[in-house]
């Protein structure tokens, strides 16, 4: 029985496969267009690619075929979209005036995310209300909508700012960190619960079309150090229950 389980898992499913390599063609046309210098097009290369990444999970969780392979194929390919591709696009539009720095801060972002997927493939074990550490998707739409942010504020071509650099060391952080992030993948099937979610996406949907290049960075930012809050907060939490734990010893040896 368990060797059958494990063969069927094995199984190569085409359709959603071709999402996952419909993410890498991005990825790699992303690489193409930042090597050429168009880091508009390589980010939302990079974006897209992403959409491509949500949907392949979900076509295969819903039609029933999310196989060992395909998890293998994804992992593979999210290294290239959202790693080389990200990590490239950063150096060539703001990292090469830090010379070595810069490389090396490119090299750390690639690194960081190998690192992210191989010990998602080996912790996880099924749909989880939490990402431990963050996404490496997140992370390179992180870079992209930067990119497209910085053109809205007018800048052209490559930049040159320090803040740039400490953000890619920062989402390297971040990706093997262990601040949990809040997971999407989750389905619920309270008929109101995926109500308030399909009225809320429909909402951020919204503005995010009026306002593409502002709104897609603010939401990637405050999914960002939404980690480092919540860890922040949990801490606080923590410190503030075990005083009145404490307190409340007192008290009793105190009345006894």
């Amino acid at each position: 029985m368990s060797n059958t389980t494990q063969e069927m898992s094995s199984k190569f499913h085409p359709l959603p496969c071709m999402f996952t390599i419909a993410s890498l063609f991005c990825g790699f046309y992303s690489i193409v267009a930042a090597i050429k210098g168009d880091f508009t097009v390589a980010a939302y290369a990079i974006l897209i690619a992403a959409v491509f990444d949500g949907l392949d999970g979900r076509i295969a969780r819903l039609t029933g075929t999310t196989s060992t392979f395909g998890m293998e194929l994804d992992s593979l390919c999210d290294l290239v979209s959202f790693g080389v591709a990200p990590g490239l696009l950063a150096y060539l539009w703001a990292l090469q005036p830090f010379h070595r720095y810069g490389w090396l801060a490119g090299f750390l972002y690639v690194a960081t995310t190998a690192l992210r997927l191989a010990r998602f493939n080996t912790q996880h074990t099924g749909t989880s209300k939490h990402f431990v550490g963050l996404p490496c998707p997140a992370a390179a739409a992180m870079i992209s909508a930067t990119v497209l942010f910085s053109r809205r504020l007018g800048f052209e071509g490559t930049v040159n700012h320090i803040s740039l650099l400490f953000l890619v060391y920062i989402l390297s952080y971040l990706m093997v960190s262990t601040h949990l992030y809040f997971s999407f993948k989750q389905t619920n099937s309270q008929k109101r619960k995926t109500f308030r979610l399909l009225v809320g996406t429909l909402l951020l949907f919204t503005l995010v079309a009026t306002e593409p290049d502002v709104m897609l960075f603010a939401v990637f930012a405050v999914y960002i150090i939404s980690g480092p809050i919540f860890a922040l907060f949990r801490r606080v939490r923590k410190i503030f229950k075990s005083k009145g734990a404490t307190e409340s010893n007192h008290r009793s040896a105190h009345d006894q």
